[in-house]
């Protein structure tokens, strides 16, 4: 027996269809509910940070109005008396933490048997210790052995002459400085320098 569906309307499970419908439906919703949470969670940040912005430009301006005030309040004479006290302030401590034995034990080890120091002044200047020295010695060559020693120490550093002459008695004086940074407690010396030409 042949039996068909005469019928012009397609069959359809609509149970199927409307219940796709509803779950597509609920994940748009879900998907809405969380960019809307997004878009307010970072608008309200935003809001927060152009706060921080405003305060910190507040702060900015109410500071360089007090740096003006400030300015305008100083004396250029006090400001200068001040800036000279410090100065030798720190002249005073530099030259209070400054030890003379530990410097001539560095001379005495250095020193050639015929080489003679006859003049020592240290100079202090921002931070930096220059030790300029006269010294004679019997032959320019132990001159040169004590510039070379000086250098090898590693305590003594940019070793240079300005002068140098011969007395009658046929002594060799030369004018030195070097700058003097002695080695403290826990920190390695530098290493020394080669001996460098004394433009001879």
């Amino acid at each position: 027996m042949l039996r068909t569906n005469l019928s012009t309307r397609p069959f359809y499970n609509e149970r199927a269809v409307h219940l796709l419908l509803a779950v597509l439906a609920a994940i748009l919703a879900i998907v809405t509910a969380m960019q809307a949470a997004r878009i307010f969670t970072l608008s309200r940040y935003k809001t927060e940070l152009n706060s921080a912005i405003r305060r910190d430009r507040d702060e900015i301006d109410r500071r360089t109005r007090e740096a003006s005030d400030i300015r305008r309040g100083m004396n250029p004479q006090e400001l200068a008396a001040a800036a000279a006290s410090a100065k030798e302030a720190n002249l005073l401590i530099e030259q209070r933490t400054f030890s003379w034995t530990e410097l001539f034990n560095q001379l005495e080890a250095t020193l050639p048997e015929n080489v003679m120091l006859t003049a020592i002044r240290p100079d202090f200047k921002d931070g930096v210790t220059h030790i300029n020295m006269v010294i004679q010695g019997r032959r320019a060559e132990d001159n040169d052995a004590f510039f070379r020693k000086l250098e090898e120490t590693g305590v003594f550093r940019d070793v240079s002459w300005s002068t140098e002459s011969v007395s009658e008695d046929g002594l060799h004086h030369m004018t030195m400085t070097a700058v003097y940074a002695p080695r403290r407690e826990g920190v390695r010396p530098a290493a020394a320098t080669q001996p460098r030409g004394t433009g001879r």
